[in-house]
This record gives C-alpha cells, structure tokens and sequence, in this order.
C-alpha cells in the first residue's frame, strides 16, 4: 500500500547536498539539466525541449509534494531530484505494509562522484527512520549501468523482471529491487515470505 507523503517541510542535509522541497526560484536549474539529451531518456522521460516545459514539470513537483530537489551545497544549485514515488502493482506484497517507490535524476556534469547514491541513501534513512515504511522499491532500465549501481550500493535486494512504459512511448526492459526497514526487526523479511507462501500456496 502506498504510504502517505509530503514534502513541504522536509530537509535533509548529506555531506555535500540539501535535499528539500521544489521552489520557484528553481526553474532556471531544472531546465540546464532536464534540457540535456540523454539524463531524462535514462529515466523514462523525454529531455525537456523549453524552460516552459520545465516550468510545468516544477510546479507539478510542488502540487504534488513528493518529490525533493538535490542542491548541491558548494554552488547552491538543483543539480537533480529525488521522487518518493507512488508504488506500481505489487502482487508479492502485504496490502497492509506501506511503502513507496524512489526515483531519481541527477545533471550529467555530476554523474560518477557518488552524489546520487549519497542522496538515495539519505531519502532512504528518512522514509525508514522519520516515516516508519515497512519498504521501499526501486527500478533501473537493464541499459542503464549507472543506476544499477546506486540501487545496489545503497542496500537493495532485486524482486523481479518488469516492463516499463516510458512517456516517449518505448516499453523497457526494467528490473525492480526492494528494500525493507530493518529497524521494525529483522524478522520483517520473513513476515513477506509467510505472506508469499500463504498467497501462492507454496
């Protein structure tokens, strides 16, 4: 089940980023990163082909309010977000343990210097700690190396082979993990596997 969000009045500080709610003042940011061939392809979206464009995206990012701007702390630009997002149908999980789905994107002049597996892990740590979900889920294109490599390092376990419906209209080859909150005990892993067994009568 989805878990409620809302990121209004959340903060998160990494070493190096502040992770917080959209404002307006960041069109400008969101459009030099959204606007580069390659960085929203690799997530499922088109790059943005205006700033108005990005202007629909940034005010959607504020309505919805569960989606968090990385600004990078030495420059003080929105180099990326990260997206608490709502959970795709999910048959392997308890209807009443409540979870969401991370997404992300981060400007291509930032790729490869750890940032986005810093910022996923801080969201993480968050979501578990402060929200108490029982999981979150996550999910890369097989194509896209770099992303398997954050899912990875910041602790989560693969949970099946999927198709993803891009918003350009290609179908992609997905592979979803999950991750459980390990604070609620150890023994929340097994509650998943006794509700599989009953389920599948396995």
């Amino acid at each position: 089940m989805n878990a409620p969000i809302d990121v209004t009045n959340i903060r998160i500080e990494t070493t190096r980023l502040l992770l917080r709610c959209w404002e307006k003042s960041d069109l400008q940011d969101m459009f030099e990163y959204a606007s580069v061939p390659g960085v929203g392809e690799m997530a499922g979206w088109n790059h943005h082909k205006s700033i108005e464009e990005s202007e629909g995206i940034l005010n959607m990012f504020i309505e919805e309010k569960k989606t968090l701007a990385i600004v990078y702390k030495e420059s003080g630009k929105v180099i990326g977000s990260v997206g608490i997002e709502l959970l795709g149908p999910l048959e392997e999980i308890p209807p009443s343990f409540k979870g969401r789905e991370i997404g992300y994107v981060l400007s291509k002049p930032y790729w490869g210097q750890g940032l986005m597996t810093e910022a996923v892990n801080a969201v993480m740590n968050y979501c578990f700690r402060e929200l108490k979900y029982d999981f979150l889920t996550c999910a890369h294109f097989v194509r896209n190396d770099r992303s398997r490599r954050v899912i990875e390092k910041s602790g989560f376990q693969f949970l099946k082979d999927i198709e993803h419906e891009t918003r350009y209209g290609t179908v992609e080859d997905t592979k979803l993990y999950i991750c459980y909150n390990a604070s609620l005990g150890w023994d929340l892993p097994r509650r998943f596997a006794k509700w599989l067994d009953k389920k599948y009568r396995r």
